[in-house]
């Protein structure tokens, strides 16, 4: 019976729910369970995994509940690791702001879901509680200082990464005066008011392309997501969080969730790769400027460059698919 509960959890994606529960004890047609899941449907479902037994499954933790603690991010960048210490390899980033729900905690460490349904475990000291105010503007730079005064020999305070929102508590001069981590004062034109984020899907276009350009040369970061350090699907998702359109974290949930394109292909297509040997293992993503010509973060130029894919054979070997969140 232990084996149908473990064949089950393997079919479930574990960077979007939980399932870990175990047989305690059997007596007769009767199962005593423990262990945890995400959700009470998954609970419910048990039955019809283990049809032919009784099942007392008391000691089964749901996690997600409504009365789960909200958190926020409260440092300008903090990690999202896949158990709770800080000596393994990132998962993602999560920038200020950032709301979390918390699933469960371990010492200084909190078990945390994202609104987009993405699990990892957070540093608890970097949360706030709560809600931060809701943002205004979007940091558009891969990075960009917070001055105690409008001025450029003002000094620094801080620094926000690509993709942060913020609010804004008054301008002057070019300036802005922002909350978020720290309160201080940025160069306004770094900034982009969510108010003026367009809504066709051309003009989305124009602005994913001086975008992209934007963070050429951000170096390559395995679960990097911002302007210190960049992984493929990272970039992917910061490009389109600038334009207002959320997409999956990972290179293959972004391939899943895409709508399918064919050529020509146009600006703001993502381009999906397998580089394993793995049928339809999704690995990597980088958007097209125009036809086959490229812009990504990848390990082999350490970084966000562009590449034209009918000149790079080893990448068009890899193509897989396109897909677009704009058609």
């Amino acid at each position: 019976m232990q084996t149908i509960l473990d064949a089950h959890a393997k079919t479930l994606d574990k960077r979007t729910t939980v399932f870990d529960v175990k047989i305690d004890s059997q007596t007769n047609n009767s199962l005593t369970l423990s262990g945890r899941v995400l959700f009470k449907s998954q609970l419910d479902e048990l039955p019809r995994l283990l049809p032919d037994f009784k099942l007392d499954s008391a000691s089964v933790r749901i996690l997600h509940t409504d009365a789960n603690e909200r958190v926020h991010v409260a440092t300008n960048l903090t990690g999202l690791h896949e158990s709770p210490t800080f000596r393994v390899p990132l998962l993602s980033e999560l920038t200020f702001g950032t709301e979390l729900e918390v699933l469960e905690e371990q010492g200084k460490w909190v078990f945390v879901r994202q609104t987009d349904g993405y699990l990892g475990w957070a540093y608890r000291p970097y949360l706030g509680e709560g809600l931060a105010p809701a943002a205004t503007h979007l940091v558009t730079a891969p990075a960009i200082e917070i001055r105690a005064e409008p001025n450029l020999a003002s000094e620094v305070i801080t620094r926000l990464v690509s993709g942060t929102g913020i609010t804004i508590e008054n301008t002057r001069d070019g300036w802005s005066k922002v909350r978020a981590n720290r309160v201080g004062w940025v160069e306004s034109h770094h900034l982009r008011a969510l108010t003026s984020i367009p809504q066709t899907a051309e003009e989305k276009r124009i602005m994913l392309e001086s975008d992209s350009l934007g963070m050429m040369g951000v170096p390559y970061l395995w679960g990097g997501s911002s302007g210190n350090g960049i992984d493929c699907s990272g970039f992917a998702q910061l490009l389109h969080r600038w334009i207002g359109i959320e997409i999956p974290r990972d290179a293959d949930m972004q391939c899943n969730a895409a709508n399918p394109v064919e050529p020509p292909y146009q600006l703001g297509d993502l381009f999906f790769f397998n580089e394993n040997d793995t049928k339809g293992d999704i690995t990597h993503v980088g958007m097209s400027l125009g036809g086959w010509r490229m812009i990504h973060s990848s390990r082999s130029h350490n970084g966000v460059y562009v590449d034209d894919m009918q000149e790079r054979k080893s990448l068009m070997d890899i193509f897989v698919s396109a897909g677009s969140y704009l058609r």
